[in-house]
């Protein structure tokens, strides 16, 4: 019997990579110019930095993360998110002198055990950004922009809607706890099971729930930004001035929180109705005292993730798979050793071409043609040797003519940039 992959991950296969390089490249590209730069990550941490960092209550930490015990005795995790090991390496790498803020980002798969469904996988792919060291709330305001830019590059902007609040400074929350407890004790009753044990254990995330039955008790629960203290308050109108400087549309949303303990003030999300009951794209927010908590100095912190599954899946069938621009087809050993130099002379000025080996007749050759979607197809045989001219065809008019090997990679280059081809 064939062995399959565990439940929970998926092959991303040679039909999606296109997809998935035009993605983290469109990431790149907008981080970069934002001056971001990459930090690359171990896939496993001690798990005591996730406990200290996400929150020994938070469902990551109680139900989801995978944790073993390697052979020296030492419980480690794989990493359920990226911004716990990011500061890790900030702490330990003394990122903390350099000037602030100090701007990092990293793309790769995350781990969480969760019900498998689309776009949510136990393997997951994440582009996380964080900006380090800098309170002020333009950074706030600088690093959502960003977010929307990397969707704006992508052509998934207008599809897309950015949702905005605050959830204020330690005292603040533990002063809307209260009140959010008064009012959703009585309401029990109506919650689904998971939300009654949020209750006692951490009662801001039965506003995150998306349990259908949950939401006519959340929609009227009252509203964090009442209970904000003056600075709290400040800091997220200056956020919002500066998304207005910006150009940048929103939505105050205040019962928005997020699904980690360490976020304070700022928090965001960007939200599609395109993809059932996972309508969240991307998240963030700050997270002041993270870096303190975690061992490092009193820098403060904020930043996003997206996922990159459920922007693939925005993506839809749009973007076709890579493919060759050529098909290069020797009738023979002779043949093969013509066109075999200029399938190298091809490529290493960026043309993708395919190569046959000789071994075929020209009728399967121009089968495989049409099958890999080539734009032209070279056809050389004993007669073309003889003549010192290939047969050049266009796959899509069928027209073809004549061209000398010594001009024929410099003719296939010419009409791969003249098509915009690959």
């Amino acid at each position: 019997m064939a062995i399959k992959a565990v439940r929970g991950v998926r092959d991303i296969l040679p039909s999606e990579t296109g997809k998935w390089q035009r993605v983290e490249a469109a990431a790149r590209r907008t981080f970069e110019a934002y001056g971001y730069r990459e930090i690359r990550l171990p896939l496993f941490e001690r798990t005591e930095l996730f406990a200290r960092g996400i929150g020994d209550e938070t469902d990551i930490v109680k139900k989801e993360m995978y944790t073993f015990e390697d052979r020296g005795g030492d419980s480690l995790t794989l990493r359920p998110e990226a911004t716990a090991g990011l500061l890790r390496a900030y702490i330990e790498h003394g990122f903390q002198v350099e000037p602030k803020p100090v701007r990092l980002y990293t793309v790769g798969p995350m781990f969480r055990y969760e019900r498998p469904q689309a776009g949510r996988y136990r393997q997951f792919h994440q582009a996380n950004v964080e900006a380090l060291g800098e309170p002020q709330p333009a950074v706030d305001a600088e690093v959502i922009a960003m977010l929307m830019d990397f969707f704006r590059e992508l052509g998934l902007a207008e599809r897309l809607a950015l949702h905005v609040n605050s959830i204020g400074d330690t005292a603040d929350r533990a002063t809307y706890i209260v009140r959010l407890l008064e009012y959703l004790r009585p309401h029990a009753a109506a919650l689904c099971g998971e939300c009654q044990a949020r209750l006692e254990r951490n009662p801001l995330r039965v506003l995150d729930c998306k349990v259908p039955e949950c939401q006519p008790v959340i929609e009227k629960a009252p509203s964090i930004l009442d209970s904000l203290s003056p600075e709290a308050t400040k800091h997220f109108e200056r956020v919002r001035e500066y998304l207005d400087a910006l150009g940048q549309a929103y939505t105050v949303t205040p019962r928005l929180v997020r699904g980690l303990d360490y976020y304070v003030r700022t928090t965001f999300e960007v939200l599609t109705t395109e993809l059932g009951a996972q309508n969240a794209v991307a998240g963030g927010g700050r997270y002041d005292g993270l870096i303190e908590r975690l061992g490092g100095p009193a820098d403060s912190g904020i930043g996003f993730a997206i996922g990159l599954e459920r922007v693939v899946l925005l993506l839809g069938d749009d973007d076709a798979a890579s493919r060759p621009f050529v098909l290069l087809i020797p009738l023979g050993e002779a043949a093969l050793q013509r066109l075999l130099p200029v399938a190298r002379a091809a490529r290493q000025a960026g043309v993708a071409a395919e190569l046959g080996y000789g071994g075929r007749k020209l009728p399967r050759e121009l089968e495989r043609a049409n099958k890999l979607g080539v734009d032209y197809a070279v056809i050389a045989g004993d007669n073309e040797i003889a003549s010192g001219e290939a047969v050049l065809r266009s796959m899509g008019s069928g027209e073809q003519r004549r061209v000398s090997f010594a001009a024929l990679a410099g003719e296939l280059v010419s009409l791969a940039r003249k098509d915009g081809a690959p």
